[in-house]
């Protein structure tokens, strides 16, 4: 398996590791990984690894077999050998805007209380689709909430919970055609707010930031009719 370092630390930028195999297709596998795999509607993450003098730039980081997180190098670099130490060298600016677009979506499933039919994320804007009738009227009134949430400075933890415990408490699942990853024995949470002052709490297993003041302001974009009951809410920074 590859230890999951984004998960504990998504602010860890850089940092050695181990080749432990290289796939037929050349996907690099390391021991453990700073760069977030594709999944949940956010992007895998790029940047580059360094080694013996060279350095090669990662394109996009992929779930593998079992637990591992499969690097894929840009076309015609040389992949290191099994048993290479390598430094992992992320591309912070774009992964930091994931992290902010990713809390942001978390808020505006709070100021649109509705199921969540889809989503996805990217540097620049991110977007919510929700099982709404009919789509709000007032985009200024939801980028209000949102950027009201936003400035309140709440801490974002995670914790863990069993299967069990998610089975016994399924109003935690927000999405309505993704459900969260089981099987392992436990589920990660992520709250939004202290436990006394709880804004949200839900399943993900994608980065975020500490505190949404850092998310920064939001503005609503285009609200579309993608169905008869599916509205997609799309956001953006406010200054792009």
């Amino acid at each position: 398996m590859t230890e999951p370092l984004f998960r504990d630390d998504a602010y860890l930028t850089e940092c050695d590791a181990t080749v432990v195999a290289v796939n037929d297709r050349g996907g690099i596998i390391l021991d453990r990984s700073i760069f977030y795999p594709t999944g949940g509607g956010q992007p895998g993450d790029i940047g580059s690894l360094r080694f013996d003098g060279s350095e090669i730039g990662i394109v996009t980081a992929v779930k593998g077999e079992g637990d591992e997180i499969v690097l894929l190098a840009a076309e015609g670099a040389i992949t290191p050998p099994v048993g290479a130490t390598v430094t992992q060298i992320l591309d912070w600016p774009q992964r930091f805007r994931h992290m902010k677009i990713h809390s942001a979506l978390h808020l505006l499933s709070v100021v649109l209380p509705f199921p969540v039919t889809g989503g996805q994320i990217s540097a620049d804007k991110g977007r919510l689709d929700f099982d709404m009738p009919e789509a709000p009227e007032d985009k200024e009134a939801i980028a209000e909430a949102l950027n009201a949430l936003i400035t309140r400075d709440l801490e974002i933890t995670q914790s863990w919970i069993t299967d069990a415990e998610l089975e016994a408490n399924p109003g935690l699942v927000k999405t309505m055609a993704v459900k969260p990853p089981m099987g392992s024995g436990h589920v990660r949470l992520v709250r939004i707010g202290t436990e006394k002052e709880q804004v949200d709490l839900q399943p993900c297993g994608g980065t975020h930031v500490r505190r949404t003041s850092e998310i920064g302001p939001m503005r609503i974009g285009k609200i579309e009719k993608k169905s008869r009951l599916n509205r997609r809410v799309n956001i953006h920074f406010l200054d792009e």
